[in-house]
């Protein structure tokens, strides 16, 4: 199985499910130069947002912590634990700030 994100209307291969630690992230380079953090929870279940903190610009969210916080997952920054809601990208510290979010599939490998 394979880990898809939705950029630009197609389907980007990331790498392949059993390459993600659940509760870890990876980061995945994006066509257009950005990066994308990609993560499993416990669960097995895929998320994408943006890598970059935009409250330090520094590309590392997908160095960040998992948790779940009234029952929504969230990864928290490692520079200042800013914690980004990894459905909707909307930080839960601050809520005029957002990460973006992509689409997530996972395929089955040909």
């Amino acid at each position: 199985m394979t880990v898809e994100l939705c950029v630009d209307g197609g389907w980007l291969t990331v790498c392949e499910l059993s390459q993600l630690v659940p509760g870890r992230g990876v980061a995945a380079l994006l066509p257009d130069g950005s990066q994308a953090a990609v993560f499993t929870d416990r669960a097995g279940r895929p998320y994408a947002i943006g890598n970059r903190d935009p409250f330090t610009g520094a590309q590392v969210l997908s160095r960040g912590l998992l948790g779940t916080a009234a029952g929504r997952p969230f990864v928290a920054s490692p520079l200042l634990k800013q914690r980004f809601d990894l459905e909707s990208g909307r930080c839960l510290d601050d809520e005029e700030v957002a990460v973006p979010t992509y689409r997530v599939r996972t395929a089955a490998t040909s």
